[in-house]
């Protein structure tokens, strides 16, 4: 099953976040991958910083455990598991060869910064494109502190 896409806020720019977003809705484990355009973007004459934020949703699943009731009873209760972290997320994107490891990781954030020299035609000078792409998973409390507004919270 494919991951559910929401990419109403976010502009569209950036090739590198493209490329992700492609492979971010390949990923079965993944049940939401929202993208979203961060405050930090700006562009001058002779560079381009864009930054975009992704909110990824893991997929749940239920186990049975054995349990005991009241200290005595033998008994089975159901747990639900996350079928992925973010840390299994960095090992996927890795093995993955146009994507890689990102430049900063924890076991709460990925981030990947991309830089490229465009030379737009019949121009002499050129400018820097700088992308940043943040992911975060959706609903924790390192989402909160993103900085984007009610990403504290899961998506939809």
């Amino acid at each position: 099953m494919a991951a559910e896409l929401d990419l109403s806020k976010w502009s569209g720019e950036g090739t590198f976040t493209q490329m992700l977003i492609d492979r971010l809705k390949a990923i079965d484990e993944l049940k939401l991958v929202r993208v979203e355009d961060a405050p930090a973007s700006r562009s001058e004459a002779d560079y381009n910083f864009m930054s975009n934020e992704v909110f990824v949703v893991f997929e749940t699943g239920t186990r049975s455990e054995p349990a005991r009731r009241f200290g005595l009873f033998r008994s089975t209760r159901a747990v639900t598991y996350k079928k992925m972290t973010v840390v299994d997320l960095e090992k996927r994107l890795t093995a993955t060869p146009d994507i890689g490891s990102p430049d900063y990781s924890d076991d709460g954030m990925l981030q990947y910064l991309r830089t490229e020299r465009i030379i737009p035609p019949y121009q002499t000078k050129g400018y820097k494109l700088v992308e940043l792409v943040r992911i975060y998973e959706a609903g924790t409390e390192r989402a909160g502190q993103a900085g984007s507004a009610g990403s504290n919270r899961p998506p939809g």
